[in-house]
């Protein structure tokens, strides 16, 4: 891989991993509510799921679900589901403390399982592989150099996500301590999963 390809693989990774989706606007919720102790599982399975769909679709998943169409819908249904039941759970809470964590809970494996209903995930995915691996002289190679690049990249856009949710946690507690401020806080970020189903419907 000359560095042509290299920056330009840099570039992508920044543009799809800095941008708000799923896993960023789960991350600052996450943080915001429960503090970032509790969010870091869900941080660290974003790469973990995230690097396990780049492997399967580096042998051939993604082409797989390219080429059968339910399996295309059954990925983007499923996917827009969790989103919105997650939102809905998200829009109700309103509580920083220990006992209103079961509104929203989201543990490291269903972080990771998360991945392969999050289109912005299989996006990127498919668009690395065809663009830097597939059919190109040691793709074997090529998969080693890309994957802990990309690892990387989400665990800092996720972490960084986590760290501001993290530092709102006393503004959103307000003075008063009602709630309201984290209320409308939350049903924002639900909005915003709320608007990123909608977009993964009619991609």
């Amino acid at each position: 891989m000359n560095w042509q390809e290299f920056t330009a693989l840099l570039v992508l990774a920044t543009a799809m991993s800095f941008t708000p989706g799923p896993n960023t606007t789960l991350s600052t919720a996450l943080a915001a509510n429960h503090g970032l102790r509790r969010a870091m599982p869900f941080v660290c399975a974003v790469p973990v799921g995230w690097g396990l769909l780049l492997s399967l679709c580096t042998l051939g998943l993604g082409a797989l679900v390219l080429a059968v169409p339910l399996l295309s819908w059954a990925v983007k249904f499923i996917g827009v589901a969790y989103l919105l039941w997650l939102a809905f759970k998200l829009a109700r809470s309103r509580q920083l403390n220990e006992a209103d964590a079961a509104r929203l809970n989201v543990t490291f494996w269903q972080g990771a399982a998360l991945q392969f209903v999050n289109i912005k995930a299989w996006m990127l995915a498919l668009a690395i592989v065809s663009g830097w691996i597939a059919g190109r002289t040691e793709p074997g190679l090529r998969f080693a150099v890309v994957l802990p690049v990309m690892l990387a990249y989400a665990f800092a856009s996720n972490l960084s996500y986590a760290l501001a949710g993290a530092l709102l946690r006393d503004w959103l507690r307000g003075p008063d301590g009602t709630g309201r401020r984290l209320l409308a806080f939350n049903r924002v970020m639900a909005g915003v999963l709320v608007l990123t189903a909608v977009w993964m419907l009619f991609l």
